[in-house]
């Protein structure tokens, strides 16, 4: 992708989208703010960026919107109103469509609405191409290597805390809306619903977090990307028990930025375990603010699909689109991996 193109981020000005429009400009490329709100576009107007006024609503507004863009990345949620009607504006214009979305229905809706018109069109679409999502599935196919398939995928996330964001807030809501109060895992190779209880237990990750409480199950939107691509029946995931208590809180607080990047001091580490028969597999990476590390997976995706580093069309997670241990290797200065020895 050479620099001076264009790319359209809608919801710019959340609390992500703030984070995808620095990593673009860091990377000499051109951020176009996209978004329902004229006034908060133009407060994060600067240095001569381009702000255009858009709403899913109006599709004649997307569509200019999107006018001369080479890409767009959706950071607005909820992503279960705003993932199809960009979507269905990125393949009118013929440009790639990247989104950081975390809720599990709106990704299951990006796949079963959109793989087949996407395709058609020879169109890129990669839905949660980010902190959850995103991130585990690179790491899970990874961990798997030259396996075509495995009997289970865990995916730990060990949060310090989880100070959750309005967008993240206002999500969950609707996710808990669709799912009518009901959880959802991913076991004999498809998502099903249930209302038991969520198990806690130990989860031993990688020093220098060691042992956790976790909340067994605490699915996140890995169960939608990980078997979109890989033969793996059971997808569970786990997230520290402290950080599921912050996230549940009444009047949570929101992240709080602690240096020039605008990152909170939250750190996070994201433990895969893959198995298959009686072999394991492990693969693990750490880094500070989940947020803050979505921009650069996002904009690493773009770059790999305007420089034709993709190697699908249609609707197309993580894994399934990039060298994914290449691309892990390009997030180095975001994250540290850390392979047992032996384990891959």
């Amino acid at each position: 992708m050479g620099a001076g193109q264009k790319v359209a981020v809608f919801g710019a000005y959340g609390h992500t989208g703030r984070f995808v429009v620095t990593e673009l400009r860091e990377r000499g490329h051109v951020p176009l703010l996209l978004g329902r709100d004229l006034d908060k576009l133009l407060a994060m107007a600067r240095e001569g960026l381009e702000v255009r006024q858009a709403s899913v609503d109006d599709p004649a507004s997307l569509d200019r919107a999107l006018a001369g863009a080479a890409a767009v990345v959706n950071c607005a949620g909820p992503f279960a109103a705003t993932a199809g009607p960009v979507v269905e504006a990125a393949l009118r214009a013929g440009i790639p469509y990247v989104d950081v979305a975390a809720e599990i229905e709106a990704n299951v809706d990006t796949f079963a609405h959109f793989a087949e018109p996407a395709r058609a069109r020879g169109g890129v679409v990669v839905p949660a191409m980010a902190f959850y999502g995103g991130l585990g599935d690179l790491l899970v196919t990874t961990a798997m290597g030259d396996w075509t398939a495995a009997d289970e995928a865990h995916v730990a996330y060990g949060l310090s805390s989880w100070h959750p964001t309005a967008g993240t807030v206002a999500s969950g809501v609707v996710s808990g809306q669709r799912r009518a109060g009901r959880r959802v895992r991913h076991t004999g190779g498809r998502l099903r619903y249930h209302d038991d209880a969520l198990p806690t237990l130990e989860w031993r990750f990688p020093a220098p977090l060691g042992p956790q409480r976790v909340i067994g199950e605490f699915t996140m939107a890995d169960v939608v990307t990980v078997p979109s691509h890989l033969a793996v029946p059971e997808v569970r995931t786990y997230m520290t028990a402290n950080a599921a208590a912050d996230l549940s809180a009444p009047n949570a607080p929101s992240p709080t930025a602690v240096d020039d990047r605008g990152r909170s001091a939250q750190t996070f580490v994201v433990d895969v375990l893959v198995r298959s028969g009686g072999a394991e597999r492990r693969l693990s990476a750490s880094g500070q603010d989940i947020y803050a590390i979505s921009a650069p997976l996002a904009v690493e995706a773009v770059e790999r699909v305007l420089s034709g580093r993709v190697r699908a069309t249609g609707v197309v997670s993580a894994g399934a689109a990039f060298d994914a241990p290449d691309f892990l290797r390009a997030l180095s200065p975001h994250l540290s991996l850390h392979i047992p020895a032996g384990a891959v």
